[in-house]
């Protein structure tokens, strides 16, 4: 079984900065194309970031392009996405995402595995 967690989430202000962390447990981490999604309050769920594990660079959502960044330690199954220059359409549940899929993955249906999301707030 795999297990994504979560954490990082917290309250901010317009401007600041937060760090997600994701640390995935079972599976094979190198083999795993990582992402993070948000959930917006009366909104789709919406891809964010992610990070393949062979073949392809780094993806970017548009609304976060030059702001976020997301980076992957294999020795440690861990996943993080650095938040800079937050907004507060910024708020909401980000979610850590796994696939044994190749290359670029940006829909969410090819995701297996889920963590329980962490909730950002930006203020303004």
């Amino acid at each position: 079984q795999v297990y994504l967690v979560e954490s990082g989430g917290g309250m901010v202000q317009a401007g600041d900065s937060l760090r997600l962390s994701c640390v995935v447990s079972g599976g094979t981490f190198r083999k795993f194309a990582m992402a993070w999604y948000r959930h917006i309050p009366g909104k789709e769920r919406e891809f964010v970031a992610m990070v393949p594990w062979i073949g392809g660079n780094k993806t970017y959502g548009d609304s976060v392009k030059g702001r976020f960044t997301i980076s992957r330690v294999n020795t440690k199954s861990t996943v993080h996405l650095q938040m800079d220059s937050l907004k507060p359409e910024d708020t909401g549940v980000y979610y850590c995402a796994a696939s044994n899929i190749p290359g670029i993955v940006r829909l969410p249906e090819n995701y297996d595995y889920w963590g329980q999301g962490t909730e950002v707030t930006v203020s303004s």
